[in-house]
């Protein structure tokens, strides 16, 4: 199976890149796609609509992280798509589910998120919760992809360790900046620190750079508006043994798309 995960989609930009990507590459080169929508809206989290139009773009799930709350009325929507999840180890009782199961043609995918603790607020414990849902949970199929949305690239690098072949993939999300790590670890999984952003390039990590500036150099708030010029697309393709769940492959995606598309 050929797994395409897609990093942090800013604003429309980055809306627009994800569909011209997908409609180019499903279901020609890519089987199931995973990506981080939790900036889509503006720049600042995710709305119902706006994850209704990246599934019907192509993708098959909807991670998100620690923003995900930020168009306040998700919360009283999340539960009507099943695909479009919020971190599995925030706190009980939070709208929404950490975690889906999809039946394809290569069997069963289960999609997890997951929420660091490093530099960020005192979410649950990451690892207890996935070794719990790993534990309790039977029927999750092979391939299983977790997307570990956090800071500090150590506890990136740790989950990738602590889950390698239980799962299929870890790949971060988080910091919109595209790492070069990629690879298979000892026992099949393969593992990426950072799948980096996909959004406005002329910009601060998907911010207009100026208003950045502003808020750097004075210490004062600023509005911070949406950047601008090409928009990059950024993730990682991963080619998967579904009669195993290991991973054979991981390549990283970068791609353009010019401002006049």
């Amino acid at each position: 199976m050929k797994l395409l995960m897609i990093g942090d989609l800013v604003g429309s930009a980055g809306r627009t890149a994800f569909a011209n990507l997908v409609t180019r590459l499903k279901p020609k080169t890519v089987d199931f796609v995973v990506v981080n929508g939790e900036n889509s809206a503006g720049g600042k989290g995710i709305t119902r609509a706006l994850a209704g139009e990246l599934l019907e773009a192509g993708a098959d799930v909807i991670t998100t992280g620690d923003h995900v709350w930020d168009q306040r009325e998700l919360a009283g929507q999340i539960a009507q798509e099943p695909r479009l999840l919020r971190p599995m180890n925030m706190a009980p009782g939070c709208p929404g589910a950490g975690w889906c199961t999809v039946t394809t043609p290569w069997g069963r995918v289960t999609v997890v998120n997951l929420l660091g603790r490093v530099f960020m607020s005192p979410y649950d414990c990451p690892f207890r919760s996935i070794e719990s849902l790993l534990a309790r949970e039977k029927n999750l199929g092979r391939i299983i992809v977790v997307d570990i949305h956090a800071e500090a690239t150590s506890e990136k690098v740790a989950m990738g360790r602590f889950l390698d072949g239980r799962v299929s993939v870890v790949a971060g999300t988080h910091t919109h900046v595209q790492t070069s790590d990629e690879t298979i670890l000892p026992k099949g999984t393969a593992y990426l620190t950072d799948l980096g952003m996909t959004g406005p390039m002329d910009s601060v990590i998907g911010r207009d750079t100026a208003s950045i500036l502003t808020a750097f150099q004075t210490g004062m708030p600023a509005r911070f508006e949406m950047g601008g010029g090409d928009t990059c697309i950024q993730g990682a393709m991963v080619d998967i043994d579904e009669t195993t769940g290991k991973a054979r492959s991981i390549a990283r995606v970068r791609d353009v798309l010019p401002v006049s598309q």
